[in-house]
């Protein structure tokens, strides 16, 4: 194949994993829906009040507690799977997409040259992340807002950051770009996996708040994400993975770059001056978690500001100070 027909296979990959995507999460919607009529698991106290009332009533107790604890039904099942499967196909596609990306460059080249490709690989590594983590930790409640940040973000990527494959420029033509930015990448899907989190984390919160005990509903997406300290924990767990590769990333791969492309370490350029701020937010997180104890909504709040300030970095910076800065070719 030709450069120019691997570009088209990569512009023909994204449309096809987009519709994938899509059917995602039309497939995950509906089992959200579908199971706002089926309720969650009581809890153990619940079950021990009602089967108290049942005795009282001369009812069977044992078939009231058999109703209580009613699991899932086959359709919302159903539609998780379809969902899930329609998700690992949107990945391999979307795989195909960034590879043929970069066979599409004259030399070959890593497909993350601009902020078009940095955007294309950067989500296929959120949604690898999701599906690696997907068994082990009951993933099925992120399902929506991974296939739905994905979605949105690929529509947003092609419509507005699009280039066509071009030769890197002289300050890319180094292995610190594939060292850079793939620990720079991973970071960025981790850490938006665990920003996704904590915004779930603040609305069950606020939810729980405004339903008081004995009036909360047992059916319905919020009813059905895991507990309160759950979702704190794994957004802990998730932000601690990223720290170190992002610290590499920014403050140990990225000079050692500069310095070899530009003859420095540091020149307080925005792009470095936003990826060491990100840097602090995260250190400041991880810091608060294991000297002041701060968990739950002051940790879920620090880290989305994280997640602001990290994608405010490689987006916002190009279009408010592309022109003043030396990282202006990654537009």
């Amino acid at each position: 194949m030709t450069h120019e027909q691997f570009e088209l296979l990569s512009n023909q990959a994204l449309a096809v994993c987009g519709a994938f995507y899509f059917i995602a999460l039309l497939a995950h919607l509906a089992e959200w829906a579908a199971g706002r009529s089926v309720e969650v698991e009581a809890t153990a106290s619940q079950v021990a009040a009602r089967s108290a009332e049942a005795t009282a009533g001369g009812t069977d107790v044992l078939a009231e507690t058999v109703t209580d604890v009613e699991t899932p039904s086959e359709r919302m099942q159903r539609f998780a799977r379809v969902g899930l499967v329609a998700t690992v196909v949107a990945a391999a596609v979307h795989l195909v997409s960034v590879v043929s990306r970069g066979l599409a460059a004259d030399p070959v080249r890593v497909p993350w040259g601009n902020m078009y490709e940095f955007t294309l690989t950067g989500t296929l590594v959120v949604v690898i992340g999701y599906l690696l983590l997907y068994k082990k930790y009951e993933l099925g409640w992120l399902s929506p807002v991974v296939t739905g940040f994905v979605l949105v973000t690929l529509m947003v990527d092609a419509l507005l950051l699009y280039a066509p494959v071009v030769t890197l420029t002289d300050a890319l033509e180094s292995p610190w770009l594939i060292i850079h930015v793939v620990a720079a990448i991973i970071a960025t899907g981790a850490f938006t996996l665990g920003g996704m989190t904590s915004v779930l984390y603040l609305i069950k919160e606020r939810w729980l708040e405004r339903n008081p005990e004995g009036s909360i509903g047992r059916s319905g997406y919020l009813a059905r994400l895991p507990e309160l300290p759950s979702l704190d924990r794994f957004s802990y767990q998730v932000h601690a993975f990223a720290f170190p590769i992002w610290t590499f990333a920014a403050l140990i791969a990225g000079p050692i770059w500069a310095r070899q492309a530009w003859g420095r370490y540091w020149g307080w350029d925005p792009k470095e001056v936003w990826a060491f701020i990100t840097w602090v937010v995260y250190a400041a997180y991880l810091h608060a978690r294991a000297t002041a104890g701060w968990k739950g909504r002051a940790a879920a709040i620090v880290a989305i500001v994280g997640l602001a300030t990290l994608w405010f970095n490689f987006v916002g910076i190009n279009f408010f100070f592309g022109s003043g800065s030396q990282h202006s070719y990654s537009k």
